[in-house]
């Protein structure tokens, strides 16, 4: 008789030849070894690159351009003020996004021969240009017919430019959801709105939300273009900063772990989001 596996309690424990070892390549600890490794190898490098270059580190100075505490009162860094700034800018065209990307779903989906030609045109002509031309166009064409300034151009240019990929976005949401729903709704006598509100969207948004939520953080880190145009979002003030201290590697490292903490935070959250949703359906 062969023994297959060893009783403790009430429990079998596998064969001995069947359990995973410490460091094998499917456990946890073999990862966090992989990681630190590699975490370590890119530390090395840069210190090294730096070493040669002969840097002198100065990363002391660092948290005077982040905040300051001046007669117990808590004032806001260069840093601080501009990340403020793209979070606005952020904010604003992640509404504006939302708003292009649904009245262009819309229109392609419309029976209406004109409006797809149009959303067409905009979306073949937005997807297919750089993001920077788009940006010089908004800025130096525009906005002074616009009459906006170099703030809104900004916020305009990326809301047109992330509109393009929402649109494609909630049109996928909206032609996943079945075409028993649209019928049941045209025999229940539903307007086209009341459809769209109480069928359609509350179905397709589980559905959008995870790809939205790359679009969004997408959209934070597109903004630092705006940086070419002189607005002051966290990148020109960075780059402000290094011009009067030439601390690049200290101000840059700062710079992308405040964009990182940002991003992931905001993927945690939909992310959150996404899981209360599919809890209270």
């Amino acid at each position: 008789m062969t023994i297959v596996g060893t009783h403790v309690g009430s429990r079998r424990l596998p064969p001995p030849h069947a359990r995973t070892p410490l460091l094998s390549r499917k456990s946890p600890l073999f990862s966090l070894v992989q990681l630190a490794v590699l975490l370590g190898g890119v530390t090395w490098l840069i210190y090294s690159g730096a070493q040669a270059m002969e840097y002198n580190w100065q990363w002391y100075r660092v948290d005077r351009y982040i905040y300051r505490i001046v007669d117990g009162e808590f004032i806001f860094g260069p840093l601080l003020r501009g990340l403020g700034v793209t979070l606005e800018m952020a904010v604003w065209s992640v509404f504006l996004s939302i708003a292009i990307g649904m009245v262009t779903a819309l229109l392609r989906l419309s029976n209406s021969a004109s409006g797809r030609f149009l959303a067409t045109v905009y979306l073949e002509g937005i997807r297919n240009t750089p993001l920077l031309v788009q940006l010089f166009l908004f800025y130096y064409v525009l906005a002074p017919i616009l009459e906006i300034d170099r703030f809104w151009a900004g916020v305009l240019c990326l809301s047109f430019f992330e509109g393009s990929f929402a649109s494609e976005i909630i049109r996928a949401g909206l032609q996943s959801v079945p075409r028993g729903q649209y019928e049941g709704s045209d025999a229940l006598g539903f307007t086209k709105l009341d459809r769209l509100r109480f069928i359609l969207l509350p179905q397709a948004i589980p559905l959008i939300l995870p790809p939205m939520t790359g679009l969004l953080i997408s959209l934070i880190k597109h903004s630092a273009i705006v940086s070419v145009i002189a607005v002051a979002d966290l990148t020109t003030e960075g780059m402000n900063i290094i011009s009067e201290t030439f601390m690049a590697f200290e101000i840059w490292f700062t710079v992308a772990a405040i964009y990182l903490v940002i991003t992931v935070s905001l993927s945690f959250f939909v992310s959150w989001l996404e899981h209360l949703m599919k809890r209270h359906r």
